[in-house]
């Protein structure tokens, strides 16, 4: 079975029974620790305390990730389909939540063509326009000079992304691009999927 990846659909469902899986083993482990050295010693006074409360670090902080991942929504199958069927072939990202300092963005539908960066994004309101300001900023910071839309409604988004389509050719061909020699093989687009991911929760 083909692993799920950061952007692609189906990826908040799999990383919730992952993540809940791998916290409750990492929090196993050192009650396990723990309950050994109580009942070789008679106490809790012993090393295997230590180094069971040493355990938690690493369970506690699969537990932040965990919670991260069970606060996102996953995209309704419907509507996936939908987006799907407009999107085609062109680059998109599926069911990602955009971080920043200040705050998360969820985002179930990013496409990239050319100059051209496409958000859905119905959970922001007053966030729209900081959402469109910290992508278009990373992308910058990146190299990728990007016009980046994030668009509220379903349908008004779909209609862009069906724009995106019909002049693919022409506006990516418009595009200077000299390929980066550690990702010879790599479009344009898919590299500015690739920094997308990289902020992505």
């Amino acid at each position: 079975m083909k692993k799920v990846q950061k952007g692609d659909y189906g990826y908040i469902k799999a990383q919730k029974k992952k993540r809940v899986l791998i916290t409750a083993v990492l929090f196993a482990i050192p009650v396990a620790i723990f309950l050994t050295g109580y009942f070789q010693t008679g106490t809790r006074n012993n090393l295997f305390t230590f180094v069971a409360i040493m355990g938690c670090l690493p369970a506690s902080k699969s537990a932040v990730g965990m919670i991260m991942i069970l606060l996102q929504k996953p995209l309704d199958a419907e509507v996936y389909k939908e987006i799907k069927s407009h999107v085609r072939e062109l680059t998109a990202l599926y069911e990602t939540t955009v971080s920043s300092y200040e705050k998360n963005m969820p985002m179930p539908c990013i496409v990239v063509s050319g100059l051209n960066v496409v958000c859905y994004s119905p959970a922001l309101n007053a966030d729209a326009a900081f959402a469109q300001n910290h992508i278009k900023k990373i992308l910058q910071g990146n190299g990728y000079r990007a016009d980046v839309k994030v668009i509220k409604e379903l349908k008004p988004f779909l209609k862009r992304v069906d724009e995106l389509w019909a002049h693919r050719e022409e506006w990516e061909a418009a595009v200077p691009f000299t390929p980066d020699e550690r990702y010879p093989d790599a479009t344009r687009n898919e590299l500015v999927k690739q920094v997308l991911l990289c902020i992505c929760v």
